[in-house]
This record gives C-alpha cells, structure tokens and sequence, in this order.
C-alpha cells in the first residue's frame, strides 16, 4: 500500500552519510567554513521566515533528504490529501481541513457547503457581539482534546484584537477544579455557553455541560435555549439538551484540525468575524505554499525531513518549542496533540509493525519563562533536544505613553534573550574558556579547574527559530498550518495513519467499565493494582 521510508534504498544512503559526517557534524565548524550558510539555509513562506542555519544539516545531507522524499511519492501523497482521497484509511474518510479554509468559489472540495457553514458560523458570532442575544460579558467553551485545544490557544494569541468588555473563558477537564471557578465569577444572565462535540456524547465535554446547565437554571437562568449553543452535527442530542441553535461539521473534519470548522465559534466570537476569515486567509496561503513549492524549497517539506534525520538518525527523543511571546504559551500543549496523536504510532498503513522510531515528545514554554526551568537541561544535561524558537518582530502591546516606551524596552530584551539562547546552545563554552572567567557566585575554596568544568557547556546543541513580522490573526493561520503539514510530512514518510486516535480508545472504554464500581464497590476480576487503587479511593 505504501513506500515506508526506511523501505527506500535512498535509507542505506543516509545511514552510510550519518556514519561517515552525520553523526559528528559540528555546527559551529560549519559556520567556521561557510560564510553563506545562514542565506543558504534560510527559507520563506507565507507569514514565516525560517532560520534551519543552526541545525545538524547541509546541503549533501538535504540533497539526500529530498531524495528520500521524492522516493517515497511525498507529492503524491500531499496531492492525494489535498484533492480529497480518503487518506485516513482506517476510517475510511478524507482529511480536508485544508477545504475549511479555501476561498469562497474556489475548487476546493465542499467547497459550496464550507462557505454556507462559516458564513451561519460567523453571522451568529457577530449577532453576540452586536449584543442580540442580551448583554453578553462572558463565552464559557466547554470541549476537550481539539475542540477545546485549538480554540483556546487562539483566542489567547490573538488577545489584542479582541474586545475587553467580552471574556472567553474555556472548560475542558472533566475536573470539577475546572469548571467551578469559572462558574464562581460569572452572572448567568450576561454568559453564553458553547458546547463543543461532533457527536454530543464526549463524556468530560458532556458532565461539564450538564454541570454548567444545572448552575445556570439555579442562578436564575430562564431561558437554556437562549444562552447554549453547540458545534455539533447531533441536533438531535442537543435538542433534547435544550439547545436549538447547533452548528453541524462533517466527518472529516478531525478534531486537532477542526479550530477552522465551526469548532472555530469561540475565536470568531473573540474577534469578530473579519479576523477570522484573516485567519482562515493565512492557512490557506501556507496550503498554497505547501500544494506547489518545490520540495527543496518547501517549508513545512524541510521541517519535517529534519525531523526525520533527528528522530531516526540522530536519535533525538524529543523537540522543545520556545515561543517567544507570551500569547503563544499555550501553542506547545496544542503542537503535542497535534503531533503526538498524529503520529504516536506503531504500525505502518498496512498494519505491519515499525522498526523504526515515530512521534517525539513535544513540550515547551513561553520564553523568557522556560529559561528558568528547563533550559539549564538542553545548555548541560545529557540528551540533545532540538529547540523551536519563535520570535516576533513587532510587539502588539496596545499601550501609550510612558508604559508604550517601556514595553517597547521589554519587547528589545525578550529579542535578544531569544537570540542569545539559540547562539549559546549552538557555541557552548570550554572549560578553558570559563577558566578566564570570574563567576561571583561561585565557591571560593573549590578547585579552579573543578568550577571551569562545572561552567562549560558542550554546545554544538540544534535549533530552528521561526520569525512573524507581527502576531496576527494571518500569521497565526499560516503558523499553525505550517505545523499541521509539517506533521503530515513526518507522517507520510514514517508510512503511517496520521488522522486516527485509535491510542485513545482503550482507556476510555476500561473508564466506562470502572465508572460504576465506583458506586458498588466491586473489584473482581480487576488486576491486583487496579483493585487495590479501588478499594483506597473508597475507604472511610
């Protein structure tokens, strides 16, 4: 069915360059002996530049890369997800959020049905903000998994274009701890719910939804109907809920792609019906980036042949995301479901076990904050973690005066620590070179050369750092859709199923059994763990 990668005879030919200068290659030597190489290795695309200038690669091992690619029909399996195939073969169904953010009148499929879905979408989310249905002050979104990841880490990012007079807040956690202090500040008469699930049975998004209804009615809410609405394709379900206002998607819309669908109402809600189709508008320019760029000059086609040659021939277990501007922190925790439910997989298309190593673990946190957590461990600890800086360009801070000066000073010091970052992981720093150095906060009585070992770093450590001009709702689109091809790249070449979940199943069905020994107590036939974790939860 499929050309894994590591079935193509351009394999050996990257086993045999990893062996011969892969595994020893030293960045800084390359810099040594290459002055154009930050302008060789530095691509553009839509809303993005790219610096790949600090990574373990040149242009023999991308050459190899790019053939491997070519080997494997990467094109035509690119060409095949985008036309609409059913690629998702375990399911039988396409993957078509690229078709959620075409233009209106375009050929992409569905297209007639795309266009009358967002345009209800967006009209009812600018009715809210118009103020029709009441004095709306606060959106509660109530999803899990994609259909709460998504939308959250966008209403957060683009913060600045929203209004301050309208607050999302976004419950996903079957928690109480999540729900309740949400509930805890808000009027039921200015709150709006929005109940995200295709089918409208998820079971966290489900409690949280009757929990949030049973506050309501109880805090003189009168009109259920009036004040939740769903983005859903059960009507049926949420008309028995109380909802009559329910916006239906399609089967193939996965729900960590499904922030472009109407899952996408509370960011339309947050800014308005224009930043959204800005939004959709910077996706679908890094579609068209990635539908006709030649490999070798294709973004997300380059990011994720790196991944390759880090994750199977490197080694590298992991990747960090160091987003540079604090409305992304929430951008990590929405790369690992897209990357690790993507491509967290053991089988090839064919069902056959895989020799090879797939999804790393992806993790992060905003910078300058992770700088003083984790990143003591990738300057000195004993595994190599790629890092993804991201930096922006111009700040978006919407202050004045004195304050507008100040911020702007900030903006100049995060800039520079996310340079700094990058550099030192890629210089490192001798033993010999700390000897000159005086460190203030040293011990006075410990050996010289003993100190000077405990201040050296290896360097030679990768990093890719990705540039917006300014985080916008364009950008942002094009940013995430970089990420989302980049992760189908990994996906073809690794020859497995990048769209099911199959891994999620298990643990939900073993929940619903144990749920009502919860109640009764009984823990036969459970294994002795399982058991023994029972009877402590219910003991007196």
């Amino acid at each position: 069915m499929t050309t894994r990668c590591d079935l193509s005879p351009v394999w050996a030919e990257l086993q045999a360059h990893f062996a011969a200068s892969g595994r020893g290659f030293d960045i800084r030597d390359a810099f040594q002996g290459d002055a154009g190489r930050f302008d060789a290795l530095s691509f553009e695309a839509p809303e993005v530049f790219a610096d790949l200038s600090k990574n373990r690669i040149d242009a023999p091992t991308l050459a190899l890369l790019l053939k491997l690619a070519a080997d494997c029909g990467l094109e035509a399996r690119r060409d095949a997800l985008l036309r609409g195939d059913p690629v998702n073969h375990t399911e039988g169904r396409a993957v078509l959020h690229t078709a959620l953010r075409a233009p209106a009148g375009s050929s992409a499929p569905f297209n007639t049905e795309v266009q009358a879905a967002l345009d209800a979408m967006l009209t009812f989310a600018e009715s809210v903000r118009r103020g029709e249905r009441g004095p709306i002050t606060d959106v509660v979104h109530i999803g899990i998994g994609g259909s709460d990841l998504g939308p959250a880490m966008v209403v957060q990012a683009l913060q600045a274009f929203g209004r301050r007079d309208l607050k999302l807040h976004f419950v996903s956690n079957v928690d109480g701890h999540d729900l309740a202090p949400v509930l805890a500040g808000l009027d039921a008469k200015h709150t709006l719910f929005v109940i995200a699930s295709k089918t409208f049975t998820t079971q966290e998004t489900l409690a949280n939804a009757q929990a949030a209804k049973s506050w309501f009615v109880a805090a003189g809410g009168t009109d259920v109907a009036r004040h939740f609405v769903a983005t859903s394709s059960n009507t049926a379900a949420a008309a028995a809920f109380g909802i009559d206002t329910a916006f239906g998607f399609w089967d193939w819309v996965g729900g960590r792609y499904s922030l472009w669908s109407v899952i996408g109402l509370p960011i339309a809600i947050a800014v308005g019906a224009g930043n959204f189709r800005d939004l959709l508008a910077g996706a679908h320019a890094m579609d068209q980036h990635f539908a006709s760029t030649p490999l070798a000059k294709n973004l997300p086609v380059l990011l994720g042949l790196i991944d390759i040659w880090y994750r199977n021939f490197h080694g590298f277990t992991s990747r960090s995301v160091a987003a540079y501007h604090q409305g992304l922190r929430r951008l990590p925790a929405y790369l690992q479901q897209l990357e690790m439910e993507s491509n967290g997989k053991g089988v090839d298309l064919d069902g056959h076990a895989l020799p090879l190593a797939t999804s790393p673990v992806v993790w992060g946190e905003a910078g300058t904050n992770g700088q003083h957590a984790y990143f003591q461990m990738l300057h000195q600890g004993t595994d190599v973690i790629p890092v993804e800086f991201i930096a922006v360009k111009r700040p978006n801070h919407g202050a004045s005066g004195e304050l507008a000066d100040r911020l702007a000073d900030q903006h100049r010091k995060l800039l520079a620590n996310c340079l700094a970052q990058s550099q030192a992981l890629m210089q490192g720093k001798t033993a010999a070179e700390a000897l000159t150095e005086k460190a203030p906060t040293a011990s006075a009585t410990l050996d010289r050369e003993v100190l000077a070992r405990h201040r050296s770093f290896p360097g030679n450590r990768p990093s890719t750092t990705l540039v917006l001009d300014a985080l916008t709702p364009r950008s942002l689109g094009a940013l995430i859709a970089l990420y989302e091809h980049r992760v189908f790249v990994t996906g073809a070449l690794w020859g497995i199923n990048s769209f099911d979940q199959w891994g999620v199943e298990l643990g939900k069905a073993l929940c619903n059994q144990l749920l009502p020994r919860l109640d009764s107590g009984d823990t036969s036939g459970l294994d002795g763990s399982t058991a023994g974790l029972l009877k402590r939860l219910l003991a007196a």
